[in-house]
């Protein structure tokens, strides 16, 4: 039987923070789609990244995460998408909370357009 210090588990907690922070707060997913294939007042959710157009060649990503408690985002209509798991509504010019027990905004991921396709950065 391994006995555990003080010092191990310390070692051990400070270890399995960094990873949790590394995987929660690292770089934004690398999502792509053809810009064309992003509906002008409206949104597609690609890779877990919520890209929209809120108007013609202007376009924005968002994490499909929702902010309240984690749940994926699924619901889309024109600019506002839905986490159904709470109700929670976000409008997709900027991110803000519309309606629901969320008060957070989405994360907004910077995009770049090349050429034809959009991607997150």
């Amino acid at each position: 039987m391994i006995k555990c210090s003080r010092r191990m588990f310390l070692l051990g907690t400070a270890t399995t923070f960094a990873g949790a922070y590394a995987a929660a707060c690292g770089s934004s997913p690398s999502a792509e789609i053809a810009a064309t294939e992003i509906p002008i007042g409206s949104a597609k959710i690609v890779d877990g990244v919520i890209f929209t157009q809120p108007k013609e060649g202007e376009f924005k990503a968002y994490s499909q995460t929702c902010p309240h408690q984690r749940n994926p985002i699924t619901e889309i209509d024109g600019m506002t998408a839905t986490c159904t798991a709470h109700n929670t509504s976000y409008n997709l010019s900027d991110g803000s909370v519309i309606s629901g027990p969320g008060r957070d905004p989405l994360e907004e991921y910077e995009v770049k357009q090349d050429g034809s396709n959009v991607t997150t950065a």
